[in-house]
């Protein structure tokens, strides 16, 4: 049995299929931000309706639909589960080892102020752990530090999301530019300029917006000086990058550059009063050293390298997992002559399994006629999750806890994330159902056919993909042919329609039920999730009418900016 997508099977009218398709993603807003249900109970409803939905309104088999599901639950679990378990854990045996006392305190004694503690570990280093690995990491990771230094879990998760908004599109390495390149028919480095000619905008904006959406205008002034070091940095570097070295490097080395920026500028200036959530202020103190103590904290280079270790490695596995041939290695996948990456390469293919999908394999055909391709993607040794977990056995032996305690805290990790993990399986199996009965794919011919302003609406079909995919590379596959052939149509340079796609993209990952998720397990506030997706809704839509009018004015006005 065979399933053909029929983007007009609803009375032979695209509207109306789309109008349908569109049915689940309303019901999840529904769910969360109005009903308030809970995260896991709003996925599997969600799921449930889209299954339904696929069935009896896009003719899809049955067993097709369920398959589906399970693909994109056992995707949900691993790598995106895998990395939040991991992660957590890390941060987990930080706490229980007493360390990561000394790494609050090593942040207080650059700052005390929490805006800058945001800009240096929810931009910064949350953009350097997007650019290294992406998928639910940075903000796993960067909320979870935020939460340890005292921040409420819901501006935490919430503040992590924005921030993560400026390096999604260069994430893990220039996957999703490169990923794309091909299916388009377009160079990559092409596509990287011009997002490197878009983005810059959006980085440059972030970190004030990140501190309004804390402290207030007023008090967003106060540390404009820090906010410019920290954007400017950032955005300069990302556009130096994107355009001369290509895709892969733009993450890593803006954050790079905007953290020392940051810490160095900080060690000459001082803001006049110091922010905090509970709404006292008090004067900003200088910078004391004296005795090994610095403003009161008696701690040793030695002991705050050691506390901060775990996260250095960490920071390091997950660049290594980065490296192509290296990421080849873990999944089997290198056909290069470096010995020590073919003995990886054998590990990698016996801990490496790609099952076909049972009913659905091969058994779909898009409207070109081409068949679909389904299996479980089971990276076991590549998946970055598995690097974290390493971090997380180097940590037991710096830390020196005992086996004892290690394992305790694994499982009550694992206890503490039931819930989440079910939330995160649920919703990537309705994003695989959407997908494959071209739900997906019909809501986005839709905005395609808004004429001579598809380039103003260009960006909401990247921001559609990664609201219902949770990923910028999946969100580029599935419309960047789409948009290339749409612009086409209306005069559009389908180098700007496809690199729309990716920088509209990025403003829809804060609230993509995913990322919903993996931010609220983070920070421990499983079942709130429609608390932290009424938080982020707003700024998601105002961010992405800004790159929609930053894209129709590229197309209409500042032509010249296309390479």
């Amino acid at each position: 049995m065979t399933f053909t997508q029929n983007f007009t099977i609803v009375f032979d009218n695209l509207a109306l299929t789309a109008l349908v398709a569109v049915l689940p993603i309303l019901y999840f807003f529904w769910a969360l931000a109005i009903k308030r249900m809970t995260g896991h109970i709003a996925g599997l409803k969600t799921l449930v309706l889209a299954v339904v939905l696929a069935i009896f309104a896009f003719k899809m088999p049955a067993e097709m639909a369920i398959m589906s599901a399970s693909q994109g639950a056992a995707y949900g679990i691993l790598p995106i589960g895998w990395i939040i378990v991991t992660s957590v854990f890390l941060y987990k045996l930080s706490v229980k080892s007493g360390q990561f006392e000394i790494i609050r305190n090593s942040v207080q004694s650059i700052t005390e102020d929490r805006r800058l503690q945001a800009l240096l570990i929810a931009f910064s280093f949350g953009a350097f752990l997007e650019g290294a690995a992406g998928f639910g990491a940075p903000v796993a990771i960067s909320a979870a530090l935020l939460v340890g230094l005292g921040f409420h879990p819901l501006y935490a998760a919430g503040i992590c999301l924005l921030a993560n908004t400026a390096p999604v599109a260069f994430g893990a390495i220039g996957i999703p530019i490169t990923a794309m390149a091909g299916p388009v028919g377009m160079d990559a480095m092409e596509i990287s300029k011009m997002v490197g000619r878009q983005l810059p905008f959006i980085s440059l904006f972030v970190p004030l917006y990140l501190v309004i959406l804390m402290a207030g205008f007023r008090r967003a002034i106060e540390i404009l000086p820090a906010i410019l070091v920290s954007g400017l940095s950032f955005a300069l570097t990302q556009f130096l990058t994107s355009n001369f070295l290509g895709p892969e490097l733009p993450d890593i080395l803006s954050a790079l550059v905007s953290l020392l920026a940051l810490v160095i500028f900080l060690r000459f200036w001082k803001p006049k009063t110091i922010f905090n959530f509970k709404g006292e202020e008090k004067k900003a103190t200088p910078l004391a050293v004296k005795n090994g103590r610095v403003n009161g904290f008696h701690y040793t280079g030695r002991q705050v390298f050691k506390a901060w270790s775990p996260f250095l490695v960490l920071t390091a596995l997950i660049s290594f997992w980065g490296i192509h041939d290296m990421k080849a290695a873990l999944t089997g996948q290198y056909e290069g002559t470096n010995s020590l990456l073919k003995e990886v390469n054998s590990l990698g293919q016996v801990l490496t399994y790609s099952p076909e999908v049972p009913f659905l394999h091969n058994k779909i055909f898009n409207a070109a006629g081409e068949a679909i391709t389904a299996v479980y993607k089971l990276e076991l040794l590549g998946a970055a999750g598995t690097a974290i977990l390493i971090a997380c056995l180097i940590t037991k032996y710096i830390t020196r806890l005992s086996w004892r305690n290690w394992l305790f805290t694994f499982f009550e990790t694992i206890q503490e994330l039931k819930r989440p993990l079910l939330t995160i399986g649920s919703v990537v199996a309705f994003a695989y159902v959407a997908n494959t009965a071209g739900m997906t794919h019909a809501l986005g011919m839709v905005i395609a056919k808004t004429g001579s302003l598809f380039p103003f609406f260009s960006p909401f079909l990247g921001w559609l993909g990664v609201f219902i995919t949770g990923s910028d590379t999946s969100a580029n596959l599935l419309f960047g042919n789409l948009q290339k052939i749409s612009a086409m149509q209306v005069g559009m340079d389908p180098l700007l329609a496809v690199a729309a796609n990716a920088s509209g993209g990025v403003t829809g990952k804060m609230i993509s039920p995913q990322s919903i998720a993996v931010a609220c397990a983070a920070v421990g506030l499983a079942g709130k999730e429609s608390d932290l997706l009424r938080f982020t809704l707003k700024h998601s839509f105002f961010l992405v009418i800004l790159v929609g009018i930053l894209t129709f004015l590229q197309s209409n006005v500042l032509s010249w900016m296309i390479p």
